[in-house]
């Protein structure tokens, strides 16, 4: 694993360890922009008053993102910091990647410690996919002395067999797994710990053994190392589950303050007639990126195989028929290119 400073191709604006700001990391592509812009506008929306340092990790930055991140600086209480992330960084993991549905920006996560170790001694990691519904300021204020992070368990972690038995696979001594979409990082033990160099190891002596990529590598390097705090924090919500069973509102969601959006089916995605997306686009219109229209169709062969079996499901048998072919088509193309 190279150093942080030579694996960014530009220097990010500083703040000080003692800035009284929140400061927030998300790693992104140019296709999860719009995304971050409505998780970032819920958090300062959910926190008004509150001072944000959002740093967006990202392998390239389209001259219309900077712009919208420029913006977002309007708001006097908002510093936005791009840092850009050589390309070569995590290219030995690409095929890790094209065997999931997973985005090579989330292995990024491992360097935004040792990145921002001289700005701040903690930092909350979020995933793009999320909503934040309600205040941080308990978590944002939780003690994080004696810890790496703090987590949240994963959906299913303590039962026997599949994702849900990840920790059994893993050969974890204790029987927690948590989900990486939400890291609240104590910086000075996390780097002292060498916690991302135990990751990347893991991830190179286990490639075909860590299904979810970084979040197993993680969850090995922190058996025991990091201390677990509620689900509200982490809410895990599967739309997909609601279409499975022909439901299109949103079940009760408690006293979640951050809502991840796991799984293929996302709020934004405007076929899915999810009421979901009602509270995506409460959020949206805040955001930088409010003009964009939500997807109004599948953008990949594998939203394309999710779309056909919900119309098939509801009836539509026409139309289903034809984006399970869609489906085939592009699946055989992208296998085709490797």
């Amino acid at each position: 694993m190279t150093s942080s400073a030579s694996m960014l191709q530009n220097p990010a604006h500083s703040t000080t360890a003692a800035d009284a700001a929140w400061h927030i990391a998300f790693c992104v592509d140019n296709h999860y922009f719009r995304a971050m812009g409505a998780m970032l506008a819920s958090m300062v929306a959910n926190n008004p008053g509150r001072r944000f340092v959002f740093h967006v990790f990202a392998f390239a930055i389209s001259d219309d993102n900077a712009r919208r991140m420029r913006s977002i600086e309007e708001n006097p209480n908002i510093k936005v910091v791009p840092h850009l992330v050589a390309q070569e960084t995590f290219a030995e993991f690409g095929e890790m990647i094209a065997k999931s549905y997973y985005s090579l920006s989330t292995f990024t996560r491992l360097i935004v410690p040792a990145t921002l170790k001289d700005q701040t001694d903690r930092v909350l990691y979020v995933d793009a996919d999320m909503l934040c519904v309600g205040s941080l300021e308990e978590l944002m204020g939780m003690d994080l002395d004696g810890t790496n992070a703090l987590v949240v368990d994963d959906v299913g972690w303590e039962a026997p067999t599949g994702r849900d038995g990840r920790y059994s696979v893993l050969g974890l001594k204790h029987p927690r797994y948590f989900n990486a979409g939400m890291l609240y990082i104590n910086i000075p033990e996390w780097e002292k710990n060498k916690v991302s160099e135990a990751a990347i190891r893991a991830l190179v002596s286990n490639p075909d053994k860590l299904t979810f990529n970084d979040q197993d590598a993680l969850n090995i390097v922190l058996d025991g190392q990091a201390r677990y705090i509620p689900v509200k924090w982490n809410y895990i919500y599967s739309m997909i589950a609601d279409l499975k069973q022909g439901r299109q509102t949103m079940s009760p969601v408690g006293d979640a303050r951050i809502i991840h959006f796991a799984g293929l089916v996302k709020p934004w995605i405007d076929w899915s007639g999810h009421a979901a997306r009602e509270l995506y686009l409460r959020y949206h219109t805040l955001s930088a990126w409010s003009d964009l229209p939500l997807d109004a169709a599948p953008l990949n062969h594998k939203e394309m195989r999710v779309y056909a079996r919900f119309l098939i499901k509801r009836g539509d048998y026409a139309c289903g028929l034809y984006w399970n072919a869609r489906f085939l088509l592009t699946a055989l193309r992208r296998k085709l290119r490797r």
